[in-house]
This record gives C-alpha cells, structure tokens and sequence, in this order.
C-alpha cells in the first residue's frame, strides 16, 4: 500500500488575501465575494478581473492588461468587448442595492480602475 505524497503544500497557514470594504468582504484564496453578508457568483473571468483590480486600488488598467494578465493572451480585435461585457456583468452582479458604491470605474479609451470608497 503507498502513500500518495504532494510536492506541494497545497494547505498551509499562510494568511487569507481578504480585502473589506464596508458591505464588500472579498477573498482571493477562497474565490469568494460578499456583498452585505451574501455570497455573489461570479464567473472565472469576472473574479480575476476583481481581483486584479481590487488587489491594485486607483491603478489603471488598460484593456491590453486586461487581456495579457486575466486570458494570458495578446489583445485583439473582439478583447475590448469581451473585458466590457465582463465588467458589465460584474458591475450589475456587485450593485445588489441602491446604496453599494459603483467600486469599478471607466478611464475613457484606456481601461478601468478600482475606487474604495473612502
């Protein structure tokens, strides 16, 4: 009988990436999202781009970033579109309620940004 050993330690005590933001509880290691106490599906592609986002407060980011870092994949032609849905998506499933800020912004022609609500 063998033991099946990991070469990695895929469970250690490092601490969780969590970002609160009033009624916004995110965490990276869990792929989760909270907006006042309910947990929000997202797609994949809709938690990576939050997350790189979040995890870079007020830094613009470009659609070809975007495209580079989240699909690992040069910008094109049907890019621009697919990130727009993406954040479309994402900005209506994080409004669940009229007073929950609009945390994701538009930087016209170049690409979006996250804004904490100071």
């Amino acid at each position: 009988m063998s033991e099946y050993k990991s070469k990695r330690n895929w469970i250690n005590n490092d601490p969780l990436t969590i970002v609160d933001l009033g009624s916004l509880h995110f965490c990276l290691e869990y792929r989760s999202v909270e907006i006042c106490g309910k947990e929000i599906e997202l797609t994949a592609k809709e938690f990576d781009i939050l997350a790189l986002l979040i995890l870079n407060p007020h830094r613009v980011f470009t659609y070809e970033m975007i495209s580079d870092i989240v699909w690992n994949e040069e910008y094109n032609e049907y890019s621009r579109k697919a990130i727009n849905n993406h954040i479309s998506n994402l900005r209506k499933k994080l409004k669940t309620t009229p007073d929950i800020p609009n945390y994701i912004k538009s930087v016209h022609s170049v690409g979006y940004k996250f804004e904490p609500q100071e």
